[in-house]
């Protein structure tokens, strides 16, 4: 296809109700990870995946989400946890492709239903009240980010492990967001180069990353902005009440609706 050919299929993207339907999901999804610094994905895949393919919807959604964040992380740079961060980010790079590999060959429904329980047990454990009291080591770090890599190669919902890891912990709002920041855009890089080795660049995912950024990374700046004006009580409501919508939409059982 020529240049011009391949910029008129991506922008006919926007004729197609279901690429509409997602640049709203993913204005929603942007809000979400501009404010709390996580929670796009959970928010993104489980309901991308009800109209496109699974792989389609990870490889999009890594896309936008590497590339309108990249503003946010130098300021993550400067207030993140890099003793917790780095052994995490190196377990779950090393682990991502794994997760690639499952990906590209299990069976889509399976897999949003994977989505969808992965995203409601996150939401249990947080709202249990359970409580990670101390400092994060080095093997706790570890092992939580091997499970988020794991996730990010599978489902590119890589926050369950590590938001209820940081998240229930004693640091405040503005370290945890810090963390979950970089952490996602160091796992992304992994994420990249494992997706590509599988082909999960397509035309459909063009398409997808076409219709969706805009307003994906509109909606980060709005997000960003909003969260210098919160509370943390405020904080960690807003991010437990879109996990719960994300992990309910998302779940095959209601595609009747949502399609």
């Amino acid at each position: 296809m020529s240049p011009a050919e391949i910029i008129g299929f991506a922008l006919s993207a926007f004729a197609e109700p279901r690429f509409v339907f997602a640049a709203a999901v993913a204005f929603v999804a942007g809000l979400v990870r501009g404010f709390a610094g996580f929670g796009a994905a959970m928010i993104f895949m489980p309901v991308a995946s009800s109209f496109v393919a699974p792989q389609t919807a990870a490889a999009g959604f890594l896309v936008i989400d590497t590339v309108l964040t990249l503003p946010m992380v130098a300021g993550a740079a400067r207030h993140c946890q890099w003793h917790t961060v780095l052994p995490a980010a190196a377990a779950g790079m090393a682990v991502v492709p794994v997760g690639a590999y499952v990906l590209a060959h299990a069976d889509p429904v399976v897999l949003r239903w994977f989505i969808s329980a992965v995203v409601l047990a996150l939401l249990g454990l947080l709202l249990s009240g359970w409580r990670y009291t101390g400092n994060p080591s080095v093997p706790a770090s570890l092992g939580v980010g091997a499970c988020a890599g794991f996730l990010s190669g599978t489902t590119q919902v890589s926050g369950p492990p590590v938001v209820a890891f940081w998240i229930s912990g004693p640091s405040p709002a503005i370290a945890i967001r810090a963390n979950l920041i970089m952490f996602f855009f160091l796992d992304g890089l992994a994420a990249f180069a494992a997706f590509a080795g599988h082909g999960f660049f397509t035309a459909d995912t063009l398409q997808l990353i076409v219709a969706t950024a805009p307003a994906f990374g509109i909606a980060i700046f709005l997000g960003a902005r909003g969260f210098g004006r919160t509370s943390e009580t405020f904080y960690r409501r807003v991010a437990f009440t879109m996990i719960a919508i994300a992990a309910i939409t998302g779940m095959p059982i209601l595609d009747g609706w949502l399609r």
